[in-house]
């Protein structure tokens, strides 16, 4: 096979509290929760892909006899996601992250065109808004 991959299907970000991360992902970004399996995981629909957040002390852990074979994985520290959104859009999230008590933590101008806006989930992931034209994709 030469091609590339064409689209990423998941992401995945840690957060040890999930009971903080499915609040913030279902209520303050507003993304419908596919599944949560008790203190491993809460997974959440992000428009043709899909958001996973892990608790990193679970998936460390091998999977048992019962459980999908799924290898151990995880991170330490904040990671980095970044959803795409439009310049209204961006202005939009911007006033209702506020609203909800959410730090806007850094506005960049980008010098080839666009903007993007960072924030922080209760895990201290690093979350951004950004115009998809920062990457020249139109």
């Amino acid at each position: 096979m030469s091609t590339a991959p064409t689209q990423i299907l998941e992401s995945a970000l840690y957060a040890a509290d999930l009971d903080a991360a499915e609040a913030f992902y279902g209520k303050v970004l507003g993304l419908e929760k596919i599944t949560r399996a008790g203190n491993r995981h809460v997974f959440f629909r992000c428009g043709p892909g899909v958001l996973l957040i892990f608790n990193p002390a679970e998936t460390v852990k091998p999977p048992t006899e019962n459980q999908l074979q799924v290898p151990p994985h995880g991170a330490h520290g904040p990671g980095h996601l970044c959803f795409r959104a439009t310049a209204d859009e961006i202005d939009a999230w911007s006033a209702q992250l506020q609203a909800a008590g959410v730090e806007i933590e850094s506005m960049v101008e980008w010098p080839g065109g666009g903007r993007s806006i960072y924030f922080r989930d209760p895990a201290g992931n690093s979350l951004e808004f950004a115009e998809a034209r920062i990457w020249g994709i139109g």
